[in-house]
C-alpha cells in the first residue's frame, strides 16, 4: 500500500504524469442502440437523479445501455473532430457540460470510490485517468481547464459535475444549446442563493463562499466579469451581500453525492 502511494507522489512530484496515468476505455456502443446520443444521456439523468440532484450510482451500474450509448458517441464526436455538428458556441458548450459530467458519472462506476477526501485519490481520479472524448484521451482535470474554461463561461461552474456533495446540483435534464443560457443562468442563481454554498454572516459581517470561488477566483473575478467575489454572487442573489463583508471559504465536500 505504502509502495503504492509513494509511487504516486512520486509521478505527481516529477511530473511524469504519463507513466501513472490509467486509461479508461471508451464503452462499445450496443448494436441495438437508438441514434439519438443526446436522448440517451437525456434518459440517465431522468432515469438516476432525483430532485436533490443526488445519484443513484448502482441503478446505473446495472442498466449502462443509454451512458454507453451517449460515451461511445462522445469517444469518436466532439466540436473539434465535428466542426459543422457544432455550429455555434451553445452547441460546443453544451456538449462539453454534457460529456464532462458523463465521464464523471462513467469514472465513479468503474471506479467505485467512496469519497475523494485525500489529495491521492482526487489526483489519480481527475488527473491520472484519461478517457476518449473525440478520438483523444484526456484526463477530467485537463478538459475543465484545458477545453471548458478556455471559453470564458464562468457560469460553467455551476454546470460542470464531479459527483461530490460540494458540485452544484445535477440537473434532471441534460443542458441544451436552444435554451443553454437560461439553464446557465438557472444554475447560477440556485447556487448563489443556497446555504449549502452561501453562508452570510451578518454578525461577523463576513461571508462563506463555496471552495469553488476560491478554486476558479480568476473566472469570476477579472476585469471582463467582476471587480470581486462578492459582486459576483450579488449578481445572481436575492439578498445581496455588503461589498465589505470578509470572504471565507466553505471547505469543500468531497463525499460521493449518492442517493
Amino acid at each position: 500500500m505504502w509502495a503504492m502511494i509513494r509511487q504516486a507522489v512520486v509521478c505527481v512530484l516529477a511530473g511524469t504524469v504519463a507513466a501513472c496515468t490509467h486509461v479508461i476505455p471508451p464503452p462499445t456502443s450496443p448494436a441495438s442502440a437508438p441514434p439519438a446520443p443526446d436522448e440517451a444521456w437525456a434518459r440517465v439523468l431522468q432515469r438516476a437523479v432525483d430532485r436533490q440532484g443526488r445519484l443513484d450510482f448502482t441503478l446505473v451500474a446495472r442498466d449502462r445501455t443509454d451512458l454507453d450509448t451517449y460515451l461511445a458517441y462522445v469517444a469518436q464526436v466532439s466540436p473539434h473532430t465535428h466542426v459543422t455538428l457544432f455550429p455555434s458556441r451553445p452547441d460546443a458548450l453544451a456538449y462539453y457540460l454534457n460529456s464532462y459530467n458523463a465521464l464523471a458519472l462513467y469514472g465513479v462506476i468503474l471506479k467505485r470510490p467512496s469519497d475523494f477526501d485525500s489529495f491521492l485519490a482526487r489526483v489519480k481520479f481527475f488527473k491520472l485517468t484519461t478517457y476518449r472524448v473525440g478520438g483523444q484521451s484526456v484526463s477530467l482535470y485537463d478538459y475543465e481547464n484545458a477545453i471548458i474554461r478556455p471559453l470564458g463561461e464562468p457560469r460553467v461552474h455551476f454546470a460542470l459535475n464531479c459527483m461530490v456533495v460540494g458540485c452544484p446540483r445535477l440537473p434532471q435534464v441534460s443542458f441544451r444549446a436552444q435554451v443553454l443560457d437560461q439553464q446557465l443562468e438557472a444554475a447560477a442563481q440556485e447556487f448563489c442563493n443556497n446555504m449549502q454554498h452561501i453562508q452570510v454572516q451578518p454578525e461577523r459581517r463576513a461571508v462563506r463562499l463555496s471552495e469553488i470561488f476560491r478554486f476558479y477566483t480568476a473566472d469570476f473575478v477579472n476585469e471582463r466579469v467582476a471587480p470581486s467575489l462578492i459582486a459576483y454572487v450579488n449578481r445572481y442573489r436575492t439578498q445581496q451581500i455588503p461589498e465589505d463583508f470578509a470572504v471565507e471559504f466553505i471547505p469543500y465536500n468531497w463525499l460521493l453525492n449518492t442517493q
